[in-house]
């Protein structure tokens, strides 16, 4: 029987290109929210079918089986078991990797098995058609007894078929000779399906293994990974300054151009100096964070990123933390926030609570535009090889991060949050050719999320610290200039207080604004910086004072909207509080050694 849908809900196995099958059907019809009640990430998003009906299409946590083992597989279950923000009529397409049916289809089957409307997507078909695998697909439809879809999300073929089969609905029943879905038959059915349909199987890919032979090396793996990161790290500062700097000229024009067509008063200097200055400052880094995330979806699309994983798996191993843990961390170099969300998929509360513990210390993409700054104004640009000073210190940077999580996770793992490591079971994917339609999806979402950010949270800032700056009006006596009214403005006064805590660390009270503006969202540092240095503000820095800067920032605890998210995931401000101590003090004792120990070596 067919039904129409009200809404289609997408679930597979990771690594079955179940987001690349997403994002072809959404487009550019997709948002980011979170499921009700609960912190899971989801993505939301728009298809147009055959008919021209418009419906809506959610994306489920990747999942193996729907006997969940962790929060995110449970919001498989209950979504599909009617408990979590789903309807009766809610059709569901089961993605499978159509190269690896075997490990696959047990999921599939299990979903069959909740009786829900459903369709069954053989994704990745070009890559099966390139192992020599051949799949009888009315064979595999008549065992299943709903339609099954031949397709590939990353070329698009059979994608016509699947929005006109959306279009229709899936069925609810079985036919009388087909297999029974009882799921105590564990992997019985899916064999006898495997061997039904499989025509031939596929030739021994012998490129794969040798190359994971060589990229999962206990040796050569872990070089090669920091050689990828290093090129990396070399490109942000290579591709990225042309555009930054007519990013950079376009908001001075636009702030010139504000400044002769308003009248002289507080109103054009809160729009030149403090929306537009600190905005445009921020989002002046943009390319820079766009190559960074073209990276990231680019070794993600690959299949690098599973091997990568497993390289570090030996690493956290070391510290007491699971395998699991690296995506989540992953996750946290774009922001902390989903990857501390993302941590979900960890079985163990220990391990769960400590990979949160750690989370904000990978370098996220707000303190990229701190690192460009300062390396940009004070690390000299030169060269050894392709390899430049500038490009050696920001990943320095993040791997001095990384490595201070690594020793927080094993001080943890060994005291608050002891416990057994849990076993990991980790699949390879196969390697595949990145889609670019999906690369430039990932971009674009994160890109328009930082912009987002930047017109809102870091623009409120922006107000309110010209607003800091600006009042009260010192008296004429005292106000001969710019600085000196700058120093008697609220924000002149709450930097002095500050400055007694941080003079050590080489910062005056100027700076100590910045890290108060700071705490809101990393980035407004840069844009606290620029609007103070329109007012007359520029703080005292010199090489070590900036190197001492970068250091607190690479350990600061300082986004607002991380520690509401660390609340919720673990139901108790003792860890957010905890977290807030412990780090915050970790970057004040290394940016205090760094600094006073340049000092003793004649550095300052």
């Amino acid at each position: 029987m067919s039904t129409r849908s009200e809404r289609i809900l997408i679930v597979g196995s990771p690594n079955s290109g179940k987001s690349s099958l997403f994002n072809r059907l959404t487009g550019l019809r997709q948002k980011v929210a979170n499921y009700p009640g609960v912190t899971v990430e989801r993505k939301v998003g728009a298809c147009v079918l055959a008919s021209g009906q418009r419906v809506e299409i959610l994306d489920l946590p990747g999942t193996y089986s729907l006997t969940p083992r962790s929060p995110d597989e449970a919001i498989v279950r209950d979504t599909l078991e009617g408990r979590l923000d789903a309807g009766p009529r809610d059709l569901v397409v089961a993605v499978v990797d159509a190269t690896n049916l075997e490990r696959q289809l047990y999921l599939a089957l299990q979903i069959l098995a909740t009786g829900r409307p459903a369709l069954l997507v053989l994704n990745l078909m070009d890559a099966a058609d390139a192992q020599g695998l051949s799949i009888d697909v009315l064979e595999l439809e008549r065992l299943v007894g709903v339609p099954v879809l031949p397709v590939s999300s990353r070329t698009g073929r059979g994608f016509d078929r699947l929005r006109a089969a959306l279009d229709c609905g899936g069925t609810d029943r079985l036919p009388d000779d087909g297999i029974p879905l009882d799921p105590a038959l564990g992997y019985q059915a899916v064999e006898a399906i495997v061997q039904r349909v499989t025509r031939r199987r596929a030739r021994p890919d012998l490129f794969r293994a040798r190359l994971d032979r060589v990229l999962t090396h206990r040796i050569v793996g872990p070089v090669i990974f920091l050689a990828l990161m290093a090129t990396v790290f070399q490109s942000i500062y290579a591709w990225a300054t042309p555009a930054m700097d007519a990013l950079a000229a376009g908001f001075h024009l636009l702030a010139d151009a504000a400044r002769g067509a308003l009248p002289a008063g507080p109103i054009r200097s809160l729009v030149a100096d403090g929306v537009i200055v600190g905005a445009g400052t921020v989002a002046s880094f943009l390319p820079q964070l766009a190559i960074l995330f073209f990276f990231i979806a680019l070794l993600e699309d690959t299949g690098y990123m599973a091997r990568a994983a497993f390289i570090m798996d030996r690493v956290m191993g070391g510290v007491g933390l699971p395998g699991r843990a690296f995506l989540p961390l992953l996750s946290s170099f774009a922001c902390a926030i989903p990857g501390i969300m993302a941590t979900r998929t960890i079985e163990s509360r220990n391990d769960r609570f400590a990979t949160i513990l750690i989370a904000p210390l990978m370098a996220c993409s707000a303190r990229l535009p701190v690192y460009a700054l300062l390396i940009g104004a004070f690390i000299p640009d030169r060269h050894f090889g392709f390899l430049s000073v500038r490009g050696i210190t920001l990943l320095a940077l993040y791997l001095f991060g990384i490595l201070a999580a690594l020793a927080v996770a094993w001080v943890a793992k060994r005291t608050l949050l002891r416990g057994p490591r849990t076993l990991y079971v980790m699949e390879l994917p196969p390697y595949r050719m990145p889609s670019w339609r999906s690369v430039l999806l990932a971009i674009r979402s994160r890109c328009l999320l930082f912009l987002q950010q930047a017109g809102t949270v870091i623009v409120a800032v922006s107000i309110v610290l010209w607003f800091l700056a600006s009042y009260p009006v010192a008296p004429p006596t005292s106000a001969s200039t710019p600085g000196s009214a700058l120093e008697h403005s609220f924000a002149g006064r709450l930097g002095h207080a500050i400055e007694p805590a941080i003079a050590p660390l080489g910062f005056d009270w100027k700076l100590g604004v910045g890290l108060i503006s700071s705490i809101a969202a990393r980035e407004t540092m840069i844009s606290t910086m620029a609007t103070m240095d329109r007012m007359g503000g520029r703080p005292r820095y010199t090489p070590l004072v900036a190197v001492s800067l970068m250091v607190f920032f690479a350990l600061a605890f300082q986004c607002m909207s991380t520690v509401a998210v660390v609340r919720r995931e673990t139901n108790s401000w003792r860890w957010p509080i905890f977290m807030l101590v412990m780090m915050n003090g970790m970057a004040w004792a290394a940016s205090l050694v760094v600094y006073q120990g340049g000092r003793m070596l004649g550095w300052g």
